[in-house]
């Protein structure tokens, strides 16, 4: 093939199989660059400007499959990742500088050790994100959403067929169904050493453009199929792995430990991220993070007709103010735009799928010898339904540590849970909504610098702060007594608003966060019971908090308790009859 015949899409993909092969390389002691995807965006730019379309294509794209032949990644990665067409033996990668090529060394594999996370970088928008399986995903959505057959013959049926996933909202067309009618692999009696290159793999249609946050998909009652094929794009970020992790038994399916957070060690220079859960599971927070960016972006690309973006560029776009233009398809809004994207139904058929190929690709696996469709279908639903339920439809919450709080002053009280109110404030000031995890984190240190050091109190009085940057930020979190109510700190979790809503109402995505997602989440962990009553602030105290305009909209939500009469609430005759007011208050309810 002479290079005049490459397409970019070959360059870009060789600059991904680079990004790959420098794990196998790494230069110990010279990442002297911070872990932030800047530093990554930066690199693939690097990349970008050093392999233009001719010959540096065609060594770029040497170099990535050299390294995927000599390296450990998994059987799905090495069998569906692999380029069926760079039949190329000769190795001329173009140079990264030490810096660069020590960061991308240490970031291109993901890994926990001792308590610490390796393999992730701080994004703009505070979310920490593991690159590994990012690049996982940018790279199959260059190859399309290919389908690999199984074809299998067997008529199983999950034992838990009729399994009811989580409502997450109305419907939303997702990525498609694998479809046996598709030309694909069989894969019925696959070797492990077998290299798709010489295989015929098709490619699905194009799936649909991820929704704006405003909209949610459905995921609807239903019951579990046998599936016939499985995509790339999703077996090689999110289902392979979810299904892998569930594979241990079903007592890990209740204490999962899925989504753990994380501190780094400083946020300017950010080098050691620290898991808050040392048992936490490898699906962590930062990883499903890079699982969910890796199917929204490669499905992009997919869809992406020649000539595609730099992927500098669009990662720029996507960490950034949001792709083409569209401030609802970026990194703030991840969970909401995979759950328009792909339904709990399907997911449960590609971690299934997965799971068969991967033991058709690895007999040997210890986890996978002699598990049968049943069992691995009932692991598949398990696993599905933990991630939409404890990750995907939840809020998206910063830890203390990522926006700098300040240590608590004393000991805190811890609640009595689960509580029974959801209380909901504005801050009034600041009045100015964030839009951005820099304005929002600084508001939350201004916030908490004024409760302690002008009002005296411990610490910043919130249980939760909703920003319109699509994150919720921990102030004193699910078991610490607020002061946020007074005379009833101890009885609901206080939820603020970052802005004044007297006459404007906050962003949707910040509605959708307290109406929706926070109690839907809070009920299913224990936190908050599910006859739980929602109050605003000045039902409960002599305030214009939350607002007119806002309070007006919390009187149309379901679980408004219209019994307590605003500024009446402290007379009992003002208090719903089955919720009898206190008559002692405590200590910690005087702030």
């Amino acid at each position: 093939m002479s290079f005049g015949n490459w397409k970019p899409t070959v360059v870009v993909q060789g600059i991904l199989w680079i990004l790959y092969g420098l794990l196998l390389q790494p230069e110990p002691g010279t990442a002297t660059l911070p872990l932030l995807m800047d530093s990554v965006i930066q690199a693939l730019a690097e990349l970008e400007q050093k392999a233009p379309a001719t010959e540096a294509g065609h060594s770029v794209a040497a170099w990535l499959l050299s390294a995927q032949a000599s390296g450990t990644h998994s059987p799905l990665h090495h069998f569906l990742l692999e380029g069926k067409h760079l039949n190329i033996t000769e190795l001329d990668p173009p140079s990264l500088s030490p810096e660069l090529r020590g960061l991308m060394g240490e970031v291109a594999r993901h890994s926990m050790q001792d308590g610490k996370e390796y393999g992730v970088v701080l994004a703009p928008d505070g979310s920490t994100v593991a690159v590994e399986p990012l690049l996982a995903g940018l790279w199959a959505g260059l190859q399309g959403h290919r389908i690999v057959n199984l074809s299998l013959e067997s008529t199983a049926t999950p034992p838990d067929a009729g399994v009811t996933f989580p409502d997450l909202g109305n419907s939303s067309p997702g990525l498609s169904d694998a479809s046996p009618d598709v030309t694909s692999v069989d894969v019925r009696a696959v070797s492990p050493n077998v290299s798709t290159k010489d295989l015929d793999v098709g490619a699905t249609s194009p799936a649909v453009r991820p929704g704006s946050p405003d909209v949610q998909a459905s995921s609807p009652d239903t019951k579990a199929k046998l599936p016939t094929a499985v995509d790339s794009l999703l077996v090689v970020t999110l289902a392979g792995d979810l299904g892998l992790n569930f594979l241990q038994g079903p007592q890990t399916w209740n204490h999962s430990g899925l989504g753990a957070e994380g501190c780094w060690d400083q946020l300017s220079v950010p080098r050691t991220f620290t898991l808050l859960d040392p048992e936490a599971s490898p699906l962590t927070t930062a990883f499903l993070n890079g699982a969910l960016d890796g199917v929204l972006l490669g499905d992009y690309l997919s869809r992406t007709p020649e000539p595609r973006p730099a992927l500098s560029h669009l990662l720029s776009q996507y960490y950034g103010a949001g792709v083409a233009g569209d401030p609802g398809f970026r990194s703030n809004f991840r969970r909401h735009n995979g759950a328009a994207l792909t339904s709990a139904p399907t997911l449960t058929q590609q971690v299934w799928g997965a799971l068969i190929l991967l033991q058709r690709l690895e007999p040997a696996h210890p986890h996978l010898q002699g598990m049968s469709q049943e069992e691995l279908a009932q692991v598949a639903t398990h696993a599905t339904k933990e991630f939409t339920e404890a990750f995907l439809g939840c809020p998206a919450i910063h830890p203390r540590c990522r926006w700098g709080a300040a240590p608590y002053q004393g000991l805190p009280t811890l609640l009595k849970l689960p509580l029974g109110f959801l209380y909901v404030h504005h801050t009034y000031l600041p009045a100015p909504p964030c839009t951005s995890f820099e304005s929002c984190a600084a508001d939350m240190r201004s916030m908490q610098r004024f409760h302690q050091q002008t009002r005296g109190w411990a610490d910043i009085g919130y249980s939760f702060v909703v920003g319109s940057d699509g994150y919720m930020y921990e102030g004193r979190g699910w078991h610490w007594v607020g002061a946020h109510t007074l005379g009833h700190n101890s009885r609901g979790f206080g939820v603020a608003f970052i802005g004044n809503y007297t006459g404007v109402l906050p962003s949707e995505a910040a509605l959708r966060a307290v109406r929706d997602e926070l109690p839907r989440c809070a009920i299913r962990a224990g936190l908050l019971r599910p006859d739980y009553a929602l109050l605003g602030h000045r039902q409960l105290v002599r305030t214009e908090c939350p607002g007119d305009l806002l309070f007006n909209l919390l009187r149309t939500w379901p679980r408004f308790d219209k019994d307590v009469k605003p500024r009446t609430a402290r007379r009992a005759s003002g208090i719903s009859k089955r919720r009898p007011p206190p008559t002692i208050l405590l200590s910690t309810d005087l702030q």
